[in-house]
């Protein structure tokens, strides 16, 4: 969820240009991908205190806590996210 939570602030500020209606593309994208959203819970949340400040963005940091509690790849291709020990894809 924060990684579609980031996204979209990304596309109301015009930081990220999608060619289809957000609401429409997304839910779409997610069935023919077979991806299930992953929710935000108080472990999640619980777990940004035990996280070194390698990263500044509150996101990010979020996707890294998520990753780390529930023993999951994150998909991205920030660097910085390696500090942190997770298996990162791209």
């Amino acid at each position: 969820m924060a990684g579609l939570w980031e996204t979209s602030i990304k596309v109301s500020l015009g930081k990220l240009i999608v060619h289809e209606p957000f609401d429409v593309v997304v839910p779409q994208q997610l069935a023919a991908n077979g991806i299930e959203i992953l929710p935000i819970q108080f472990p999640h949340v619980a777990a940004l205190l035990h996280l070194p400040l390698h990263h500044g963005d509150p996101f990010d940091r979020l996707l890294i806590a998520q990753a780390k509690v529930e023993s999951l790849p994150v998909l991205g291709n920030d660097q910085a996210w390696d500090a942190y020990g997770i298996e990162r894809l791209w």
